[in-house]
């Protein structure tokens, strides 16, 4: 893979499960990102499952389910 931009991008595809930078990566409609590294696009459905367990909480705050 070549890298696009000056420092590199990467994305997490959601289609092939997989790190891909550069021109060759798949459609923006399967990406995550873009990240700093490929460490972190390699947990970026962690830190989505995290946000959204996060919103969850603070949506339940918000409506008076929680204290």
């Amino acid at each position: 893979m070549t890298d696009v931009g000056n420092p590199p991008q990467y994305f997490w595809c959601v289609a092939h499960h997989r790190v891909e930078t550069g021109k060759d990566r798949c459609p923006a409609k399967n990406l995550l990102g873009p990240y700093g590294t490929a460490a972190e696009a390699e947990q970026a459905l962690q830190r989505v499952q995290e946000r959204n367990e996060q919103w969850d909480e603070d949506d339940a705050r918000w409506s008076g389910q929680q204290p």
